[in-house]
């Protein structure tokens, strides 16, 4: 008995370890859609934060341009997915052609158009720059979600809108 009580206690515990170390990399492809981490009893925090606000230095933009984006945060967090949005539809637009240290693309729909994190570091300012499609796509906000620890979370933080 006691046998196989620590065979299913190793068990569980092997693949909690293998679940938690899956997102240490970066958000898993099933979080391109609601850009909602896949967390174990994970607590999502209000939509309003006064800590991570996502800026742009421009306020409108034109096809092809690459446009620099900044992440700023009064407090240090481990995970992040970023990505642009069409305002019209919702859909992710552009890629993302400079990424900082601790962050790698990410494919949802076409290459690069997704950052996340690539380790667990700890972070706070980030600096991005993302490239319009060469066609008009519309405005456009940029989202980020962040994850402050394993079980605390931020879902969507979005941008002003940046116009076409």
């Amino acid at each position: 008995r006691a046998h196989m009580a620590i065979a299913g206690w190793a068990c569980t515990t092997l693949c909690l370890v293998s679940y938690v170390a899956a997102f240490s990399h970066g958000a898993s492809l099933s979080a391109c859609t609601d850009m909602m981490p896949r967390h174990m009893r994970a607590q999502l925090r209000s939509p309003s934060n006064d800590y991570v606000t996502v800026h742009t230095n421009v306020s409108f933009y034109l096809p092809g341009d690459k446009v620099p984006v900044t992440v700023r945060s009064t407090r240090d967090f481990m995970g992040f997915l970023l990505q642009a949005r069409k305002v019209s539809n919702d859909e992710i637009a552009g890629t993302f052609v400079f990424i900082p240290p601790g962050s790698k693309l990410m494919t949802c729909f076409e290459d690069g158009d997704t950052v996340t994190h690539s380790d667990k570091s700890l972070k706070r300012n980030l600096s991005f720059v993302w490239k319009a499609p060469d066609q008009p796509i519309g405005d456009i906000k940029f989202f980020i979600s962040v994850v402050q620890s394993y079980f605390v979370y931020w879902a969507k933080i979005e941008s002003a809108i940046v116009a076409q």
